[in-house]
């Protein structure tokens, strides 16, 4: 049998024209090529000196003429930085008291609820592969409020608040997973859904403590507390939230690599040798009880851990050993600001801070889900 005319076997197709070739070479050449994530060794002391920059300029806002200098010398005298040039004993005792006494500490507390927010929904949105899911949502927020409104309707020690805060965060998280769990997974849907339906029990429970229990002016105060209120703190409430964000933080920088697994699903991270279970738990107490420390401080605030994760993903890639540094730097900046508009937008009356952040958060989310859109 003979092959047809003009067909060879084991034929190659004609070598393509010169122009065809550069055609095609020039096609290569001008596909945009993906956008590789910034170095951490630029994000890292870029968002440090915001930081930086954004306490000092925030403790010179307000009534009193403070300068930056002012407030490094007040620094100064109270932590021995005299051998840096600077000279404390210029700083009058009126000055020296309004920078370290009220306004440094307030400053300090919003960084550190900003970032012990901000990591907690950085988490929380890999363990349970949920974009959406922050401690509002998820309902250790409003878990943590109840334990916390309990002892501040009780008249418990103050020491009381944290423990409690942490209890009602647990027992909300605990909760929450038990109804969204389906054979050992999490859809997001599900979760969501879970967590809205604890959240509205808590706020429930919340709301029957205060009716039943409040008297007098202590009803403002308690209502002002659940809007997020960051206003009289002092140093012990910075030493709470800042323990609290340096050593849940640090663990959790210990396990980026894990987290890194969870976020391409369970089987995959079971795959590679975690124990997904047991793992998720350990991980979500963690959270749980970050949350808890900074609700009993600052309140309930919301779209902060749903927004800066977000925002940091963008900038610097979705790696967890990049994402959790920087939401911890880019949400205590974050809600230094915020707190600083609540207490000066309408001077001399103060905004919850919670309400300032839900004012910022929601446009700055719809435009983050736009550019997701757009860049897919």
């Amino acid at each position: 049998m003979t092959a047809p005319p003009n067909v060879t076997r084991n034929s190659t197709p004609p070598p393509a024209h010169p122009a065809q070739r550069g055609r095609a070479t020039q096609r290569t050449e001008t596909q945009p090529r993906p956008k590789r994530p910034v170095s951490m060794a630029v994000w890292t002391p870029v968002m440090s000196g915001v930081l930086v920059l954004s306490v000092t300029v925030a403790v010179t806002i307000g009534s009193a003429d403070i300068s930056m200098l002012d407030v490094w010398r007040s620094i100064g005298a109270h932590i021995g930085l005299d051998r840096l040039g600077l000279e404390p004993a210029a700083l009058s005792r009126q000055l020296d008291g309004i920078v370290w006494d009220v306004r440094l500490p307030r400053v300090l507390t919003a960084a550190a609820v900003g970032a012990a927010l901000a990591l907690c929904g950085a988490v929380m949105q890999t363990l349970t592969r949920n974009p959406l899911a922050d401690p509002y949502l998820l309902g250790l927020s409003s878990g943590a409020s109840v334990g916390a409104v309990i002892v501040l309707v009780l008249g418990v020690s103050q020491f009381a608040l944290p423990v409690a805060a942490f209890g009602g965060a647990l027992l909300a998280l605990t909760a929450t997973l038990t109804l969204a769990n389906r054979r050992g997974e999490l859809p997001p849907t599900r979760t969501v859904l879970a967590g809205l339906a604890v959240s509205y029990l808590c706020s429930a429970i919340t709301s029957f403590v205060i009716f039943w229990s409040a008297t007098g002016d202590s009803y403002r105060g308690i209502l002002s507390w659940l809007l997020g209120s960051l206003g009289g703190k002092s140093w012990d409430d910075v030493a709470i939230v800042t323990t609290a964000v340096v050593v849940i933080g640090a663990a959790l920088l210990t396990r980026t690599r894990t987290l890194d697994a969870f976020a391409f699903g369970d089987g995959t991270a079971s795959a590679l040798g975690v124990n997904v279970n047991a793992t998720r738990w350990t991980m979500l107490s963690l959270v749980a009880l970050l949350t808890g420390a900074a609700v009993a401080v600052s309140g309930a605030i919301g779209f902060v851990g749903l927004m800066i994760p977000h925002a940091v993903r963008l900038m610097a890639g979705a790696g967890h050993k990049r994402v959790l540094p920087l939401a911890a730097l880019v949400g205590a900046s974050f809600m230094i600001w915020a707190d600083t508009l609540a207490r000066t937008m309408f001077d001399p009356r103060e905004l919850p801070v919670g309400v300032v952040t839900a004012f910022l958060g929601a446009p700055a989310f719809a435009i983050l889900l736009r550019r997701r859109r757009m860049s897919r």
